[in-house]
């Protein structure tokens, strides 16, 4: 490994660590999201501090709310009648009714008090935590912190919350459905129609409105504007990598899926047509697929504050506007939609393309699954994900799996690993010449007459300085790559291996309350072994590639700093990644190691020296190199001259 590409390693880690500490949020900024979260977390707390006057205004304006809606003109054939109040209820007048829809994966429960989900429970999942669970086998996507609504707005432009109604259930028998409908009268209601897929994670939503289109405005008659908010739970060990991958993600109608801010809060417009709308944590997620398109969509993504005990990350919010599609009956609309409520696996959301053939009607909703930028997606999708999943096939044990996952994926590269050693040999064996001309040229000013005779030497014996720098440069995108897949890998979520009860999250192996700058409030084991590792490497590799060369200042040491800085990089990731940069480590020393008893220094000198006495023609770089030296010298020569006469004169 040369100068240039541990500058260049040095570099990455500088912007890297520049740009965490650059977008923390300022103090007054946290304590405006202290003063928001507080604000959205205990709203009862706030009413039990108001007036008791004030208090009994605001319910009775919520009881009085769907009566001032319905209670306008509506005009039939032949008559004028206004709407009546006896029959209409208040959502806090009514016993709550709860139901449930369940698969062999999913079980959701619905409430007659607004017609909408309370919980979604995960049957195949566990909490990160099971002993301070209700149910310690489970995983809550949703429970009693997500509501979606939708809002009707009447020609006097009051607003209708469809969470203020109470809806009356239709349990349909024999295909897991249900129709949770709101009645104004036999011929005018509100139908939300459920139907949860046999061994899925997808539920079927429809929206249909039936005669209520002569109460509404006439220009919102056509949309439906839904509201949909959460609050998303804690579902992994680790808060600050969960909140690393959580964010509001969208996909275009035949374009790419796009992602907010994760690590601040954000607001957006979407002003094109989408097709789906994404609620995400790391591995979970729910996701609002419209049947035809969302037309427009505001969303708002809020940051909050966190600690090791937090129970909740952050707050999404979306209003979105869908087409109202007429239906075949007179006065009646409805939108169509499907939510997912599963697991971020790359494979299973993969396959719900698998059927479409059409480019622009793709969900993509494996695009949700961040393997990185393009080059680095295409290795973890065609290369990495398959082998992976061939190997977990196998029934080892995880911690095995990622093994031979290393040693495959170091295999592969190890024809470029022996090209960078093999260039490193040559410059170490041509070593003894390079210091004797380094004796030649001894003085400060003579370190461009030493450089010249130094590349002339390496032209001679047909030698590229630049050669071994190439095949390490080939190789990091697979490493980049592999940085992308084991975080985001949900098979290693509570994966035991060795000391690593969860090779999904970090192994610490001791850990205090006060939160260090940098380190955080833990070390990790497979972390620590990761760095003695590269200290140990980066030893022994720069006395394996010692060429004679001086280096610069301070280089050495800035050598055996890297693997520091990546210590307090990596200490808050999967211990299944570290794992792995320890096992990817270990094996190229080994292999280091094979190569050096492999290759015969004495034959590679030999073969070097007799390349000394064929003809050799430069190569472009060679040469443009070797004329930008000469006239380097040439001026320096010039310079020289002219200060030694302005010192005779």
């Amino acid at each position: 490994m040369d100068k240039n590409t541990i500058t260049g390693f040095i570099l990455i880690a500088a912007v890297i660590i520049g740009f965490t500490l650059l977008s923390r949020p300022s103090a007054e900024e946290i304590e405006r999201r202290k003063d928001s979260i507080e604000a959205q977390t205990h709203p009862r707390e706030q009413e039990e501090s108001k007036p008791d006057s004030v208090v009994a205004d605001a319910k009775e304006t919520q009881e009085t709310k769907v009566d001032d809606f319905f209670a306008v003109p509506v005009q039939d054939n032949d008559s004028v009648s206004l709407t009546t109040t006896d029959s209409l209820q208040s959502v806090n007048q009514q016993p709550e009714q709860l139901l449930t829809l369940e698969n062999s994966k999913l079980k959701v429960v619905f409430s007659t008090k607004g017609g909408k989900i309370v919980s979604a429970r995960l049957k195949e999942y566990m909490s990160y935590n099971n002993e301070d669970k209700m149910n310690s086998d489970s995983l809550y996507l949703m429970n009693g912190d997500a509501n979606l609504a939708l809002l009707l707005t009447n020609k006097q432009q009051k607003v209708l919350n469809t969470s203020d109604l109470v809806f009356t259930p239709i349990q349909t028998g024999g295909d897991n459905s249900l129709i949770m409908r709101y009645s104004y009268s036999d011929n005018q209601y509100i139908d939300f129609v459920y139907k949860l897929a046999e061994d899925d994670y997808m539920l079927k939503y429809d929206i249909n409105l039936a005669g209520l289109q002569p109460m509404l405005d006439r220009e919102m008659a056509d949309i439906f504007v839904l509201q949909w908010t959460q609050k998303m739970c804690r579902q992994e060990k680790s808060v600050k990598n969960e909140q690393r991958y959580s964010h509001v993600s969208y996909k275009y109608i035949g374009g790419d899926v796009k992602d907010m801010s994760s690590d601040k809060s954000d607001q957006i417009e979407v002003k094109e047509p989408v097709k789906w709308i994404a609620f995400k944590n790391q591995f979970f997620a729910p996701i609002l697929i419209a049947d035809e398109k969302i037309e427009t969509a505001l969303l708002d993504s809020k940051v909050l504050e966190t600690s090791e005990n937090s129970e909740y990350l952050k707050t999404y919010e979306a209003k979105i506007y869908v087409p109202a599609k007429v239906g075949a009956a007179a006065e009646t609309t409805h939108a169509g939609f499907t939510y997912y409520l599963g697991p971020m696996s790359f494979s299973l959301l993969k396959n719900y393309d698998s059927h479409i053939d059409d480019v622009n009607k793709k969900l993509d909703l494996d695009k949700l699954v961040p393997l990185g930028w393009t080059l680095f997606r295409w290795i973890n999708q065609y290369f990495v994900i398959p082998i992976f999943n061939l190997l977990r096939g196998t029934g080892l044990s995880m911690g095995l799996v990622i093994l031979l996952l290393t040693i495959i994926v170091k295999l592969v590269i190890s024809p470029l690993t022996f090209k960078s050693f093999m260039s490193s040999a040559k410059m170490r064996v041509l070593k003894p010449q390079v210091d004797e001309i380094s004796a030649k040229y001894p003085k400060q000013e003579q370190a461009m007459e030493k450089q010249q005779a130094t590349m002339a030497l390496y032209s001679k014996a047909g030698v590229n300085p630049m050669s071994g720098c190439i095949p390490i440069v080939l190789q990091m995108p697979v490493l980049i790559a592999l940085f992308s897949f084991f975080p985001n890998a949900i098979d290693l979520r509570q994966q035991s291996f060795l000391w690593a009860t969860d090779l999904s999250t970090y192994d610490a192996i001791i850990e205090w309350h006060n939160h260090i700058p940098l380190i955080g409030t833990h070390i990790s084991l497979f972390c620590i072994l990761m760095t003695i590792t590269n200290i140990v490497y980066t030893k022994f590799n720069m006395e394996m590639t010692n060429t004679g060369q001086q280096q610069m200042p301070g280089m050495k040491w800035m050598m055996y700093l890297m693997p520091l800085i990546f210590l307090f990089m990596l200490n808050d990731y999967p211990s299944g990644l570290t794992y792995y940069y320890f096992l990817s480590l270990l094996i190229t020393i080994l292999l280091t190691i094979g190569f050096r008893y492999m290759i015969n220094e004495e034959k590679v000198l030999a073969k070097l020296e007799a390349n000394k006495a064929k003809p050799k023609k430069k190569s472009g770089f060679m040469a443009r190199l070797a004329e930008a030296q000469r006239v380097q010298q040439k001026q320096l020569n010039e310079k020289n001259k002219s200060n030694s006469s302005k010192r005779k004169r």
